[in-house]
């Protein structure tokens, strides 16, 4: 679990990197979209970047920080799916969905595993 968990957090703190630097390569290549076009996209990702955050944090118990990338991965990939159905998509925008659903399912198999 812990493993996958790793994987998962350099990926996205790598996107959040990224992002950070260059916002305009990432919203390009993910959504195909110009920097003036891609605010209320962005603004979705970041409040499911948030709630995963909150859940992350919950003082529930030491497997939190688990479902918050869980979270953050269903969130995604569902939000990320819708996009490009909707027609709006960059050459990363359906890798990111592979990704992003083979993580999720990663980390929940990986949680059922740590369960029982």
């Amino acid at each position: 679990m812990k493993k996958v968990l790793a994987v998962a957090a350099i990926l996205e703190a790598a996107t959040g990197l990224l992002l950070i630097v260059n916002p305009a390569i990432v919203v390009r290549l993910l959504l195909g979209l110009d920097s003036t076009d891609s605010l209320a996209m962005l603004s979705r990702i970041f409040g499911i970047s948030l709630v995963a955050l909150g859940v992350a944090c919950w003082p529930a118990g030491p497997d939190q920080p688990l479902y918050g990338m869980l979270t953050y991965g269903a969130l995604v990939t569902l939000f990320l799916i819708v996009v490009g159905i909707g027609g709006t998509a960059g050459i990363l925008l359906w890798p990111a969905v592979v990704l992003h659903a083979i993580l999720t399912i990663l980390l929940g198999g990986a949680r059922l595993r740590h369960r029982g």
